[in-house]
């Protein structure tokens, strides 16, 4: 058997990413991709006991480890593993690849925002036939309507990002907080104390951060995209909903008691460590990541929902997460489907996923493992922050959809809202020019706009 390769990549996990749309690719649903009627267990067996040859494009690191799970289960198929970059560099080639027509991998990693974009160039196999509907129960809801938003089936869940609050309970005890805001009236008053007793901001709100907002959005009930499959999409960045949200940003931030620092840089991980930030608002990915980041600091850190904008609450949205695609140009469907499913899906592979590569999970089952729901973290003081974040996944709005050029919306957001943030500006007004830009683009593009 074949050893599978990789390339080892530093995950920055959940942060937005620009893509490129390219228009007219070719490729489709038809050639070596498309599934003629369900496919049958005799269809599966037998291609999974031919000697086959599957390409893996993907930035996770040590995944090799699943891959090796895959092979030794079917040992008559052989995986090459590739990173060829992660966030643009990883899109930018496999669109090329796809409108070259060659090179293109069987099976690929996709950012959920980036799925509708390759679905409107008929770039993905739908995985409905090959029995990916019988899985959907496997997963929350939510994460599996990001793959499968109608009848098909674009993808396997591979992991997600629902939104909490990192704290630290050191410096919110030293302003008189016991206990992290559960409303986010609370909040703007916690942070006002926090700066008043020490100097600190209570979080930072990326001044780039598109993912990050759009999380805050989701949790807030916007729904700023939406996305028929085909030619017409809503775009509805600057409700009234959204202005509420910018507002209650805008205060905080002209009243000096948010930062509105670049993030992931080195300046923002010194933040982190240094005690600059109290508190991080981030996804399920961000336990893990500060620890590496500013594990000086650790046992001083704690983790709480988001706050709610009613008291009573228990609602989330998600930033960052990705899932495991099949091109349609793949010469071997079925195996293709097959390594998908099973390094997302399998108990094992799914397993250590989660804790050993740290991307949170989709899945139910692990969701609900002892093994891993009940891991105790030094670094939060004991707490047992993966159940907590399993929790939330469960309050994330289920019908949050993206728009099939989601490179241009976060590309526009940084020339619309990015600047108005890092100048301490008005965001809202900033939502009235992303409209703009974004209905524009739309249209230029030969989308009917709702």
């Amino acid at each position: 058997m074949r050893k599978s390769r990789s390339t080892a990549v530093v995950l920055l996990g959940g942060t937005a990413v620009l893509g490129l749309v390219l228009t007219g690719c070719t490729g489709g649903t038809g050639g070596g991709g498309e599934a003629q009627g369900d496919i049958t267990q005799e269809d599966i067996d037998a291609a999974m006991e031919t000697p086959t040859e599957l390409t893996f494009w993907t930035w996770v690191p040590d995944i090799d480890q699943q891959v090796a799970m895959f092979e030794e289960t079917y040992p008559e198929i052989d995986v090459t593993v590739e990173n060829v970059g992660q966030g643009l560099p990883h899109y930018q080639k496999l669109r090329s690849a796809i409108e070259a027509g060659e090179g293109a991998p069987d099976v690929a990693q996709v950012e959920y925002q980036y799925i509708p974009s390759f679905v409107l160039s008929e770039s993905l196999l739908d995985l409905a036939p090959y029995g990916a509907d019988d899985i959907s129960d496997d997963y929350v809801e939510w994460a599996w309507n990001q793959v499968s938003p109608d009848e098909a089936v674009w993808a396997i869940p591979q992991d997600v990002g629902p939104m909490g609050n990192l704290y630290r309970e050191d410096i919110l005890a030293t302003a008189g907080i016991t206990e992290p805001p559960a409303t986010w009236e609370e909040y703007a008053q916690a942070a006002q104390a926090v700066k008043d007793a020490t100097g600190s901001y209570i979080s930072n709100l990326g001044a780039t951060q598109a993912g990050q907002m759009i999380g805050f959005f989701w949790q807030a009930g916007v729904k700023p995209f939406g996305y028929d499959g085909a030619e017409t999409v809503t775009i509805d960045v600057n409700s009234d909903e959204a202005k509420a949200v910018a507002d209650y940003w805008t205060q905080l931030i002209q009243a000096d008691l948010i930062s509105t620092d670049v993030d992931f840089n080195d300046e923002w991980y010194q933040g982190l460590a240094n005690g600059k930030y109290a508190g991080w608002l981030t996804a399920a990915w961000g336990p893990v990541f500060l620890q590496g980041t500013a594990e000086g600091t650790s046992g001083l850190w704690r983790a709480a929902p988001l706050p709610q904008w009613e008291e009573g609450e228990n609602v989330s949205g998600n930033w960052g997460g990705s899932s495991d695609a099949v091109l349609a140009t793949s010469e071997n469907p079925i195996a293709a489907y097959v390594l998908a499913e099973f390094i997302n899906h399998d108990q094992e592979s799914a397993m250590s996923l989660a804790t050993e590569q740290f991307l949170f999970p989709p899945q139910v089952s692990v969701l609900e493992d002892p093994a891993f729901v009940d891991l105790k973290s030094e670094f939060y003081g004991g707490q047992e922050v993966n159940k907590l974040f399993a929790e939330i996944s469960e309050t994330v709005d289920t019908d949050f959809q993206w728009l099939p050029f989601m490179d241009y919306v976060y590309s526009s957001y940084e020339e619309t809202m990015g600047t108005q943030i890092a100048a301490k500006g008005d965001i809202a007004a900033a939502l009235d020019a992303w409209q703009d830009q974004l209905v524009s683009y739309a249209e230029d593009q030969g989308f009917t706009v709702e």
